[in-house]
């Protein structure tokens, strides 16, 4: 007999399979020896009351021996020989667009403007080492997109799109951990991520793609309104409709749009710092424990969200046992997000503690901004932000940096704790250059989360600057219907850079619908 059941179980009770069956047989009544295995279908942590508690459901095996878990076979088949259709970018968006399309029938020809997976993670170091960005190669551009190293997060609430079982098994079938099928919060890790899209690669390649690195995409080939093609900045030129999966830092792809045909619109923003915690102050607040998460916890995680002045201030991005990292696309910009390794082993804890930027806000005198009104106008904003960051942070990668307290005070800090940031650290008073519009919401905003969870205002916290880079600042406009462009026939804007997605499973979900309208087109 197969049953399906659902427990609330102490942490060391949910830690191991031995544990979870007296757990099922104690719930049930059946006899310990006669529960063959446990499968365990959907995990996760309550930590709202005084006593953590995970809520977890089975599927119990009574006296019938499990079957190894089986992923669906995929109607993968050679398409060498049929009609091309040219993916810009391997981010996420695109590699589940070429996927899609090799299970359409159609020849995925995908150009990366950066490197292979393993040869971008050298060109990563030296931005720590050496601090130097590569424009074509750093943690946002190159094989995997800005997601391969950045903690690998699959959480969504874009079920509405896609499947998302769908995009978790597939990434399972290609070497993720099953964990993530059964997961309230899945994550794979940058340890293990690049494996998993090197893998995906090899598939595309099997199947009769192609994938061609170091290959920048200068213009759209077009011809009376359709798009045919794309010319590279080395001169080459690929032929067939468009799949534009160029994620959200391709400013260069943003002016060539809008030089070719101004169908682009400004997308709302949101803008901040990084936030470095201890991870085990974060454990000793979130588990309401002196102890912290203690053996059979993980690395506790936060969320919050609350309203300033008619904006949100929200947490962005939480990589509980992470590492904080630079991720500037060009020389003379400072920008900084957050990643995890799979085992979340650091002793921080960081997040992107951003506030909401609209369109119309950069009418606003205390966003100190200047530039001609344009649709490009939010990106011109970010790049202002990133620039003056360098210039704060002394010209290097080293991020200008502040403790919490100090922020909330208004007064430069003195000293600075040991940080995750290996390019270093430079004491700046960020509440001081920083726009106002940002600060001061910022400052009301951690007021708000340490009423909610007290102790998270802190003097061992600290911000670095700045986080800009949490989603496209423009959409570029496509047909609801027929996921076209809607002008351009034959182009395809998909995934986070063209402003519909907002993380890997979204993206993917995006480059897999982008590939069915193109067949179906």
């Amino acid at each position: 007999m197969i049953r399906k059941i659902s427990l609330r179980l102490s942490p060391e009770e949910a830690a191991g399979e031995q544990s979870l069956i007296r757990a099922v047989s104690r719930e049930t009544g059946d006899a310990q020896e006669t529960i063959r295995a446990v499968r365990i279908l959907k995990r996760s942590i309550d930590a709202r009351q005084r006593t953590v508690c995970i809520s977890i459901t089975l599927r119990v095996f009574i006296d019938e021996t499990p079957e190894e878990p089986v992923f669906p076979s995929l109607p993968y088949k050679d398409v060498s020989g049929r009609p091309t259709v040219v993916v810009v970018g391997a981010g996420p968006a695109g590699l589940f667009a070429a996927l899609r399309l090799i299970e359409r029938g159609l020849r995925p020809v995908v150009i990366e403007r950066g490197k292979n997976v393993r040869e971008r993670k050298k060109d990563i170091a030296r931005i720590s080492r050496e601090h130097l960005v590569l424009p074509n190669s750093n943690y946002c551009f190159g094989e995997g997109g800005a997601g391969a190293f950045s903690d690998g997060k699959l959480y969504t609430r874009s079920r509405k799109r896609g499947s998302v079982e769908r995009i978790l098994s597939i990434l399972c079938r290609h070497g993720a951990s099953p964990s993530i099928l059964s997961d309230v919060h899945p994550h794979i890790g940058t340890d293990k991520l690049p494996r998993v899209i090197e893998n995906i690669r090899h598939r595309i390649l099997q199947y009769g793609g192609e994938v061609h690195f170091d290959t920048c995409m200068e213009t759209l080939i077009i011809k009376e309104n359709e798009v045919i093609g794309v010319r590279t900045r080395q001169g080459a030129e690929f032929q067939g409709p468009v799949i534009l999966a160029t994620g959200h830092s391709a400013r260069d792809v943003y002016r060539e749009l809008y030089r070719l045909h101004p169908a682009v619109e400004p997308k709302g923003i949101a803008i901040g710092v990084r936030l470095e915690h201890p991870q085990s102050l974060i454990d000793r607040i979130r588990y309401h424990c002196p102890e912290g998460r203690g053996n059979w916890l993980p690395a506790a995680e936060y969320r919050f969200a609350v309203q300033v002045g008619g904006r949100g201030v929200y947490s962005f991005c939480m990589c509980p046992g992470g590492f904080v990292v630079p991720v500037a696309s060009a020389p003379g910009q400072v920008a900084v997000n957050g990643m995890s390794p799979s085992g979340r082993h650091s002793p921080w804890a960081n997040a992107g503690i951003v506030v909401e930027i609209r369109p119309e806000d950069l009418a606003d005198p205390t966003l100190g901004f200047v530039s001609p009104p344009s649709p490009l106008a939010l990106m011109f904003f970010q790049e202002q932000l990133e620039q003056l960051c360098w210039f704060k942070g002394g010209q290097r990668q080293t991020a200008p940096a502040q403790r919490m307290t100090d922020f909330i005070r208004g007064r430069l800090s003195a000293s600075l704790p040991e940080v995750s940031y290996v390019p270093g650290l430079l004491s700046s008073p960020l509440h001081e250059w920083m726009p106002e519009y940002i600060v001061k919401r910022l400052q009301a905003g951690f007021r708000q989360f340490d009423k909610v969870s007290r102790g998270f205002l802190t003097g061992e916290a600290v911000m670095m600057g700045v986080e800009t880079r949490t989603s496209a600042p423009m959409r570029i406009l496509r047909d609801n219907k027929t996921f076209c462009h809607v002008v351009l026939k034959g182009l395809y804007p998909c995934g986070e850079g063209a402003g519909y997605a907002g993380g890997i499973v979204s993206a993917a979900i995006d480059g897999e619908n982008c590939a069915d309208h193109v067949t179906d087109g």
